[in-house]
């Protein structure tokens, strides 16, 4: 049994869902989510709750079953709040600002890093040190946000380069005489 399969996905208000033939697409304020549903598992709905189940007591139909729950449920959240992820910048020199439709980032390499942003994806600056990337879609911006920190990732000894807000640096102590 699946946990996660058996809790339904709950569709809040200003949220327009539609179910079709193997696709869901999920339309709200912040704009529009489609995923395609695998023959495995069967989608109902009830009032305002969204119910997955295994089509059959197969291996791939149980396996499926609480992957989709979390998809769709990431579609709804996604279409409704979105989906937010902050980076922390440190180090001497280190900073990032926004030109145009670019991320620019100066991480102490002989250049600077010009980041262009997909589709779909916000970035705000609020100071030279804080990142903060926004959207719809949960897997994109986890993805624009893993890109970025990819560029200097934080090394052990001083914490230097880009981090996750709330990752943890697990610092190493230097050479001693």
């Amino acid at each position: 049994m699946s946990r996660v399969g058996m809790v339904p996905v709950e569709v809040p208000n200003g949220v327009d869902l539609e179910i079709a033939a193997g696709q869901i697409t999920a339309k709200g304020k912040l704009g529009e989510l489609s995923m395609n549903v695998v023959e495995d598992v069967n989608i109902s709905r009830e009032d305002n709750l969204i119910w997955v189940k295994p089509a059959n007591d197969g291996k791939r139909a149980r396996m499926m079953w609480g992957t989709t729950r979390s998809l769709l449920s990431n579609i709804v959240t996604g279409v409704s709040e979105g989906f937010t992820k902050r980076l922390l910048i440190t180090g001497v020199g280190y900073r990032a600002a926004m030109q145009g439709k670019d991320l620019v980032l100066q991480l102490g390499h002989s250049h600077e890093i010009r980041y262009p942003l997909p589709e779909g994806i916000k970035v705000d600056v609020p100071n030279q040190t804080e990142i903060v990337i926004s959207g719809a879609n949960n897997q994109v911006v986890g993805q624009v946000a893993a890109e970025i920190r990819s560029y200097r990732k934080p090394e052990p000894y001083k914490g230097k380069g880009v981090r996750y807000a709330d990752e943890i640096i697990i610092r190493k102590e230097g050479k001693k005489k």
